[in-house]
């Protein structure tokens, strides 16, 4: 028995010309988006206390450069040119986690909390984006952009997990114990 969802359904040219310039639209928007946070986490590992939060966030700043790049095998697979689009989501969580180091105090705990938050929420609008674009890349048939998305999905997940472990680790508890 199938239900809806899984309907094999046919897609007219229409169709996939449309989904097709959806997700090249979307990869344009990521494509700004780590080209801007590329120049946004040297501010936030400058900002950091905590030298494991340094060295994640520093690690993270190399993986992107390779995203970058990796987006760009991604547009060439499927015939297109490299290009971006302004990013309004992450124009306002890079703007958000500028206004949480100026709201925190410099060499706090408190900071390299503030720090995580605002990388984490970057991380999970990467995973959203990342997964949607691979789905799109394989309903497709783009095979090799879906595998490249695949892998910086995979890098995406990687970057939040070992935020969350810094934090739980020692960044969330040396906070609590700070004095004001």
């Amino acid at each position: 028995m199938k239900t809806k969802a899984s309907k094999n359904v046919s897609r007219t040219p229409e169709a996939e010309s449309a989904l097709k310039e959806l997700f090249v639209d979307e990869l344009k928007d990521i494509y700004w988006a780590e080209k801007h946070l590329a120049t946004a986490l040297p501010k936030m590992i400058k900002g950091a206390t905590s030298e494991d939060l340094k060295n994640t966030i520093s690690t993270h700043l190399e993986e992107t450069k390779g995203q970058i790049t990796r987006l760009e095998s991604v547009f060439e697979s499927i015939g297109e040119k490299a290009a971006a689009k302004k990013c309004l989501a992450m124009e306002g969580l890079l703007k958000e986690a500028t206004e949480l180091l100026e709201d925190t105090d410099k060499g706090t705990e408190v900071r390299d909390v503030a720090i995580i938050s605002a990388a984490q929420k970057v991380e999970h609008y990467e995973i959203a984006s990342y997964g949607t674009l691979r789905t799109l890349a394989g309903t497709l048939g783009f095979s090799e952009a879906q595998s490249l998305l695949d892998e910086t999905l995979a890098e995406e997940k990687n970057a939040d997990s070992l935020l969350t472990q810094v934090a739980e680790n020692y960044v969330n508890q040396a906070a609590a114990a700070e004095v004001e």
